[in-house]
């Protein structure tokens, strides 16, 4: 008769190790990458919903711009988020509950967040994200976006679920400037002294994904 040919237990043993170390060395790696494109897909669609509302708004009044239609004002921004969006909580003149307590959110490098944002009207959209949208006229610059992709959800880190982003007259959205859009290397030197840095700074983090085309690669 002819000898069946098989594996013995300590050549199973043996493969079943190797296969457990390489998994332990990989599956964190892909584990990680995959939640930095989970962050970034939110975020994408929060500024998509963004840029359409704005551009709705300024077809919807005619008008060759932002500010010529009429988003001069806090009043008026805090008209065009009632108006142009599906919200399910409004929080007025508050930052909470829409959002968890600003001192709580931390930077990229483990300080914490402290007092970045001016507290005016915020919003929770029907997709979970929480907004807060701030008249702050500067050059072509008309206001900021404070934005929190997944409302009180985790991880609550600047760069990760939770950006600044700036509007702009001609109704582009991108990192803080004078006009838009802001060149590479002013992206990556705001990321490089506000984002990845313990500096009390919002800004920074939104340009370089921009820059990376819509991958985080930090």
């Amino acid at each position: 008769m002819k000898r069946m040919r098989a594996f013995t237990l300590a050549e199973v043993l043996v493969t079943l190790g190797i296969i457990g170390v390489v998994s332990a060395m990989t599956v964190p790696s892909l584990m990680q990458n995959y939640q930095r494109q989970s962050y970034v897909t939110q975020l994408h669609k929060v500024y998509n919903e963004f840029s359409q509302a704005l551009l709705r708004y300024q077809n919807d009044k005619n008008a060759i711009n932002l500010t010529e239609a009429g988003l001069n004002s806090q009043a008026q921004m805090n008209s065009f988020m009632s108006s142009y969006f599906k919200v399910v909580q409004t929080c007025t003149n508050s930052l909470t509950p829409c959002f968890i307590e600003q001192n709580t959110y931390k930077k990229i490098s483990g300080v914490a967040l402290s007092s970045a944002y001016t507290v005016t009207n915020s919003y929770v959209l029907a997709s979970g994200a929480s907004i807060r949208f701030l008249y702050a006229p500067s050059g072509d610059k008309i206001g900021n976006i404070m934005v929190d992709i997944n409302g009180q959800k985790g991880p609550n880190i600047l760069g990760r679920d939770l950006f600044t982003i700036a509007v702009f007259k001609n109704g582009m959205m991108d990192d803080t400037g004078a006009s838009a859009p802001l060149s590479k290397d002013t992206r990556n030197s705001l990321y490089t002294s506000n984002c990845a840095s313990a500096e009390n700074s919002a800004w920074g983090c939104f340009g370089k994904i921009l820059n990376d085309n819509w991958e985080m690669t930090y």
